[in-house]
């Protein structure tokens, strides 16, 4: 029976592969390399989602990194419940097919509450005296402890943020060497999320890249060795290309300026009440939902959006049907950037009454996902040293904001979300064999159950 290993290799297409990557090259040639056709939107929790169920967005529910709640009046994003995703996933279909099947599921998003044999997904712990404690969350929860102590505590900032590099990746890959030695999954989901960093930071065409690519392929690469040893298939995944980047689109601030948007003053600062505006968006790299709370203003939102420099299709409920975006967390209106643009989630006019988390890595918080938070603020002086201060400030208990973030978008140089024109900065599937015809996103279920299965 044979036994196996997913490897999601965040950002991974077929122009990054190549001399800088020589172990994944080698085994595109020895596996077969299947260009993937993204998913739409094509993002983190929609991508796997759709792997792991077959479904489009439509049938998973999970319609980007976040929506929003119109019985809450709430915003979420970046959710951990895998109750959230709808459908049979990969290792229950497997498991009613061969009762006993046992999965290992390392960092995928929805990775708290699923019926994986095992699991470890970044959960931070925040005490009532406001303080964030950087930890993980493990199924059992027995293995966090033991985790911590083999492998040392997850180099948590290492994952997002200004600091986001190869550590976290490489922890994540021992710890999937771990949960092998000691329980011997069928099936492991591992997820490797180096490349994104730089793809954003700097956008797919900056030289310096290849140094980031040499390190997730080492990464990757131990990876392919380790389980090759041990008798286990391994399959490498990708969830979306990223494409170089030159603007920023801040649907908010339009609307704002049609007074379609309600602005709270809260200590001086300014809230989004998403719950009394009219109209406003959820941003998430190159797509946002625009939610229209009054109705009889659904033409001029969408006039209004369709205006826009940098936005490529607005779709309405026939559009979101025919997109398999159809489902009750969608916006009204769903907007695809052009390639070449982003959404951010900005409704501010003036940087000094911006919400305080927008000058820190806050990725709950926010109307949207937030690629500056991969930039310490250029504008601030002796930004070390401001950083060591304020740990400093938190070691010693008091409370301070970490508020060291840009607010200038230009500084994004890469993104993705919509589905790029040109097929080598698609997702790839390698592993599963050849295939002339690049594989729709929704189709990649299929050829992981058969291997797994075998």
């Amino acid at each position: 029976m044979e036994r196996t290993a997913i490897l999601n290799v965040v950002g991974l297409t077929p122009r990054l592969l190549g001399r800088d990557t020589p172990r994944l090259q080698q085994a595109a040639q020895a596996g077969g390399l299947i260009q993937v056709k993204p998913v739409l939107p094509a993002v983190t929790c929609t991508a796997q989602s759709t792997y792991l169920t077959g479904l489009p967005p439509a049938g998973h529910g999970c319609v980007a990194n976040g929506w929003y709640d119109r019985e809450l009046a709430e915003h979420h994003f970046w959710k951990q419940s895998n109750h959230l995703v709808h459908g049979a996933k990969l290792w229950e279909t497997c498991r009613a097919a061969r009762p006993g099947f046992t999965c290992a599921k390392l960092f995928w998003w929805y990775n708290m509450y699923s019926s994986a044999d095992w699991s470890i997904t970044p959960r931070p712990m925040y005490p009532a005296d406001g303080r964030k404690v950087f930890d993980v969350y493990t199924h059992p929860l027995s293995i966090r402890d033991e985790l911590k102590r083999e492998l040392g505590p997850f180099p948590f900032p290492a994952f997002w943020g200004p600091l986001a590099g190869i550590a976290s990746s490489e922890w994540i890959a021992r710890s999937a060497e771990w949960i092998e030695n000691k329980h011997r999954p069928d099936l492991s989901l591992v997820y490797l999320p180096h490349l994104d960093y730089n793809l954003q930071r700097l956008g797919p065409d900056d030289p310096r890249l290849a140094q980031d690519c040499r390190a997730i392929d080492r990464v990757a690469g131990g990876l392919l060795d380790f389980y090759a040893r041990r008798g286990v298939r391994t399959i490498v995944l990708s969830e979306y290309g990223i494409t170089a980047v030159r603007r920023s689109i801040a649907l908010n601030r339009i609307f704002r300026a049609r007074g379609w948007i309600t602005v709270k003053d809260e200590l001086g600062l300014e809230l989004l009440d998403c719950g009394t505006s009219k109209a406003f968006a959820i941003a998430d790299h190159q797509v946002a939902h625009i939610y229209v709370n009054d109705r009889s203003l659904l033409s001029a939102v969408r006039a209004a959006v369709e205006a826009v420099d940098g936005v490529a299709r607005v779709l309405d409920t026939e559009g979101r049907r025919a997109a398999g975006l159809d489902h009750a967390r969608s916006g009204d209106l769903v907007a695809f950037s052009a390639e070449d643009s982003w959404f951010t989630y900005y409704y501010w006019d003036d940087d000094r009454k911006a919400p305080d988390f927008a000058r820190c890595v806050d990725i709950h918080r926010k109307y949207g996902y937030d690629p500056v938070e991969l930039f310490v603020d250029p504008a601030l002086s002796l930004p070390r040293l401001r950083i060591a201060g304020k740990l400093l400030r938190k070691q010693l208990g008091f409370r301070t904001l970490m508020d060291v973030i840009s607010l200038d978008p230009s500084l994004v140089k890469g993104s993705h979300g919509t589905c790029p024109a040109d097929a080598r900065e698609w997702p790839v599937l390698i592993g599963t064999g050849e295939s002339a015809a690049p594989l729709e996103a929704t189709a990649v279920h299929e050829r992981l159950l058969r291997i797994c299965l075998r």
